[in-house]
């Protein structure tokens, strides 16, 4: 057994690209085909192209509130991961508004941003937006959201891979 990988798990991939993290980091948003782009204490964001896997009722052909609220959830999650040193957090409330629909095809941007950093309680905004073929900014908001979670709990033993897989990737 190797002391360095005591589990025997396939080494990791480089951190080259952002379906590579979401790969490692979320299998779940991966699944949907989110992509990670940034990972901060103080930002996390991403985007995700609206397709077959995301939408709800195929015959309506838009995103399904689901998958916002799942990604709300998550980048929220990480961040507040970061930001609390790496410890384990846990999401105990989780408020959205859908406020408009993103059809198939549309590029979805989301970002997460801490309201309040405690020592045992973060609150992050989350917003998702339809991009602009020429620019990023923020005019179609599809969905907004807040994410409360309770902070610096000791991570088990069995998931400190998944910690140092984090630290790997992370922008500090």
């Amino acid at each position: 057994m190797d002391n360095q990988n005591p589990h025997n798990d396939p080494p990791l991939p480089s951190p080259s690209s952002s379906s590579t993290t979401t790969a490692i980091l979320d299998a779940p948003l991966n699944a949907m085909g989110f992509e990670i782009e940034t990972l901060s204490p103080n930002r996390v964001s991403g985007r995700i192209v609206v397709s077959p896997k995301c939408c709800q009722w195929q015959m309506f052909k838009v995103m399904h509130g689901g998958v916002s609220a799942m990604i709300a959830e998550a980048l929220a999650s990480v961040g507040a991961q970061m930001a609390s040193g790496f410890k384990r957090v846990a999401g105990f409330h989780l408020s959205i508004d859908h406020l408009q629909s993103a059809k198939m095809g549309e590029l979805v941007l989301a970002e997460a941003v801490p309201l309040s950093i405690g020592d045992a309680i973060q609150v992050w905004e989350v917003e998702l937006w339809k991009a602009k073929s020429s620019s990023i900014e923020r005019r179609d908001v599809v969905a907004s959201s807040r994410v409360t979670l309770l902070c610096n709990m000791p991570v088990p033993k069995h998931s400190q891979p998944l910690v140092d897989t984090l630290q790997r990737f992370a922008k500090l």
